[in-house]
């Protein structure tokens, strides 16, 4: 059995090296991604969505070439665990979702998905081994058409330097960055202030 170009084991080494672990959500990720790359033609130029930002971007991002930094991974937190690959140019594509419905016969993944038992006290081995066995048999595949307006790239725009900070932004976002607006992630926000420090050669001739 093969997950993308990558036997089970290649793609587990290649999880835990790019996650941090070995996530189940990341291993039903790559069985969603091969059935959606399989629904689709041959030869065709696809983007991608994630409808959740748990787990499934990685998986996208290990088995195609769309990743969140060339713009062809859009994700869409809706909190569903389903992937869309679709033609870039045309919007036609394939929606896989993990299929509630589909996990009566798998009661480790059903535990694990619905969280009914602390992680702590679920058993990762027979997860794995479940997965494993279910492969593609607990998704649905659905053709849909993406609406392509909404999705499309929009660049920066004209950038200006922001009085506050003395750092590079869009200057359709206003008279300063965003961050200097309020909106940091740092408790303190860092300023671009000159240290005044010189430089000391240590070459011996500088000294003589």
């Amino acid at each position: 059995m093969n997950i993308g170009p990558y036997s089970v084991e290649d793609y587990m080494h290649l999880v835990k090296s790019f996650h941090g672990s070995l996530a189940p959500g990341l291993m039903i990720g790559g069985f969603m991604v091969d059935l959606a790359r399989s629904e689709l033609p041959d030869g065709v130029l696809y983007d991608a969505i994630s409808e959740t930002k748990t787990c499934l971007p990685d998986a996208l991002q290990l088995l195609t070439p769309c990743t969140i930094g060339n713009g062809w991974l859009k994700v869409m937190d809706f909190g569903r665990y389903a992937l869309c690959l679709y033609d870039k140019y045309e919007g036609k594509g394939v929606r896989v979702f993990l299929d509630p419905e589909k996990l009566e016969s798998w009661p480790e993944i059903k535990m694990w998905f619905f969280k009914l038992k602390p992680k702590s006290e679920q058993d990762a081995d027979a997860l794995r081994d479940q997965i494993l066995e279910a492969g593609p048999d607990i998704l649905t595949v659905q053709h849909v058409t993406v609406d392509m307006a909404p999705l499309q790239k929009k660049g920066k725009g004209a950038i200006a330097v922001c009085p506050s900070c003395r750092e590079a932004y869009p200057a359709k976002d206003g008279q300063t960055c965003r961050a200097c607006q309020g909106n940091s992630p740092y408790s303190q926000e860092p300023r671009n202030v000159k240290s005044g420090l010189r430089i000391v050669s240590t070459k011996k001739e500088d000294h003589v």
